[in-house]
């Protein structure tokens, strides 16, 4: 097995080559400047200071972390940059092992590209951190790889060989932040819609520290006009699994939306001996749980740097099925992404259909 230090190493090589790989077939999401592609499985967070891709395995407590950040405006050099950056992000939350690795500056498009890597520890867990920084045109903008293991290395190598950067161009339409509003419809309506949160035991950067475990919920609403909306709590923090079922129907009425359960429950189910985030126990008891029938305001709005559409649901009140809110800085409001409806990431209990 390759070293620690051979990890870093081929982590860093790659890097060299990022400049000039071609764009990937898997459709892009953008971070201003920065576009990439998501590596399957892995679960992606939005935060004020950029973007968190991340996936963790529960059992063996491994993870890997990928952060992009947003393009910000800088006048400092390209090396001043990435030192910022590298204090930033790395340093200043997890113990390297020494100064990072340098690589030999490249240029593409522009932007000067620095890269470095260097092995860290926190607490028990070991791994590498590799920050690659891109400086031009006034603006800088910043990718940092963590990972304590190789069993996500293809992934990465996949996410890597996706990185590009835009050229500048004045007044460009590159915010994700731009948005089309799609008229409130029934036809735009049907399909999988998610909200996928994952645990964190505290926030650096304004990026959360994920701890492996996920808080999901999922509405699949059908064109014949008949819905249902799943849940899967799996918190370090809880010693059991919590997974909600629904089904009804749903109808809508100009910009209204009205759910009407016909039957769900709730149920608290015991961890596999594994641990793993994926596989289950035994079912242990009921949990308290009662059907609600809430009309919402809604509107489906697209994401024009994303890609992402995404429906939003407003209540004057929390609700049984969706709680308080998911929307940062919202009250009683829940926005919900469209996902290919084969593409759930919520498994079955078992004996349950």
């Amino acid at each position: 097995m390759k070293s620690r230090m051979q990890a870093a190493k081929t982590v860093l090589n790659l890097i060299l080559f990022i400049a000039i790989q071609v764009t990937v077939a898997a459709q892009k999401q953008n971070v201003d400047r920065v576009s990439f592609s998501i590596p399957d499985g892995w679960q992606q967070n939005q935060q004020p200071g950029g973007t968190q891709l991340s996936i963790s395995d529960g059992k063996t407590g491994t993870y890997a972390i990928v952060i992009i950040t947003r393009t910000v405006s800088s006048t400092a050099t390209a090396m001043d940059n990435f030192r910022n950056d590298w204090t930033k992000l790395v340093t200043g939350l997890v113990q390297t092992s020494g100064e990072a690795a340098m690589q030999q500056p490249t240029t593409e498009k522009g932007w000067q590209i620095i890269s470095g890597t260097a092995n860290y520890t926190d607490g028990s867990t070991k791994g590498v951190a590799t920050l690659l920084t891109a400086t031009g045109n006034g603006e800088t903008a910043s990718v940092v790889i963590m990972t304590n293991t190789q069993q996500y290395q293809d992934a990465i190598v996949s996410f890597l060989n996706s990185l590009e950067l835009s050229e500048h161009v004045e007044n460009s339409d590159q915010s994700s932040g731009n948005i089309t509003v799609t008229p409130p419809t029934k036809a735009a309506v049907p399909g999988l819609w998610v909200s996928y949160k994952t645990e964190s035991n505290g926030m650096y950067n304004g990026f959360p520290v994920v701890t492996g475990g996920y808080f999901r919920r999922e509405y699949q609403l059908n064109s014949d006009g008949t819905y249902r909306f799943r849940a899967k709590d799996w918190s370090t923090l809880q010693k059991e699994i919590l997974y909600i079922t629904e089904t009804g129907t749903w109808k809508i009425e100009g910009n209204r939306l009205t759910i009407t359960p016909k039957q769900g429950k709730g149920q608290w189910w015991s961890k596999a001996a594994s641990n793993r985030t994926s596989e289950w126990g035994k079912l242990v008891r009921a949990a308290d749980y009662k059907l609600e029938t809430q009309t919402y305001t809604f509107e489906i709005r697209y994401f024009t740097g994303s890609h992402d559409t995404v429906l939003i649901l407003q209540n004057p009140k929390a609700t049984e099925r969706d709680g308080s809110s998911n929307s940062e800085g919202q009250v009683n409001e829940w926005m919900y992404s469209l996902r290919d409806s084969d593409k759930s990431l919520i498994d079955t209990p078992p004996g349950t259909q």
